[in-house]
């Protein structure tokens, strides 16, 4: 099943999407236990606007999980998952223009798969992680390069408004085993790796997350990006694709003064 987050007449709403591209209105929560029941239909979804299909309470990421992507920036392959956070207000949705800070003097995007969380759950063991998830997403863990090197913790240059594009759906029936990552600007693909090359994989990210933090229905986990990353500027347009899961679209613009 795709679950989205669509805007109807300004309010923004849970639905459905079906295999013909019919978006159906839904009743329930769309998590674990909750009970989400497919409705009416409202129309096609090249009608609606949608929004990130997520509300987390916690974004929680996972820096240098490729080994190629920590090599290219002459980082070490880390022992044990590096986490870090990106705060909710930094969340935008497909289509949504990514600000390019005036603080920033180079703008990277990273190509996620995004883990999300259906159920709560606290130290969960690693062959018993997988009953928390509710499903996957695309993401886009954009970072201002240079505010991230200069500060001793990444939050500014990982945290600005837009920077944690999702979308465009939740599935809850996709196998992220071994699936291609790309990131592409303009035509021309740049990031290129497939989940099977994950340092840690999914289970080892939640058990690890799970032993210092509760994690809530809604909330996600980024896999970590392959390598191939380079700087986009104004004017770009930034495609984040997974194989079997879709296409992420999000154009980069100047920040306003």
């Amino acid at each position: 099943m795709r679950i989205i987050r669509y805007d109807a007449e300004g309010t923004v709403r849970w639905g459905v999407l079906t295999a013909e591209g019919t978006v159906l209105s839904t009743e329930g929560s769309p998590y674990i236990g909750g009970g989400l029941r497919p409705g009416a239909p409202v129309g096609d979804v090249s009608d609606v606007r949608l929004r990130a299909p997520v509300t987390p309470s916690k974004i929680l990421c996972v820096g240098r999980n490729y080994a190629d992507h920590a090599a290219e920036f002459g980082n070490p392959v880390p022992k044990e998952p590096l986490i870090f956070l990106k705060p909710p207000s930094s969340i935008a949705g497909p289509g949504d223009e990514v600000v390019y800070p005036s603080l920033s003097g180079r703008l990277d995007p990273e190509a996620e798969l995004v883990v999300v969380i259906g159920e709560r759950g606290r130290r969960v063991a690693a062959e018993d992680a997988m009953s928390l998830v509710f499903g996957y997403t695309i993401g886009n863990d954009v970072t201002a390069r240079d505010i991230q090197k200069s500060d001793p913790q990444w939050t500014r240059g990982k945290g600005f408004d837009t920077f944690c594009p999702l979308g465009p759906w939740v599935d809850t029936d996709f196998d992220p085993s071994d699936v291609r990552v790309t990131c592409t600007v303009g035509g021309e693909v740049r990031q290129d790796g497939r989940t099977r090359d994950f340092i840690f994989d999914i289970p080892t990210l939640i058990a690890y997350v799970s032993a210092f933090t509760t994690l809530e229905p809604g909330d996600i986990i980024m896999t970590g990006t392959p390598p191939g990353v380079r700087p986009v500027q104004s004017g770009d347009t930034m495609t984040i694709a997974i194989e079997g899961l879709g296409e992420l679209t999000n154009p980069v613009v100047p920040e306003s003064p």
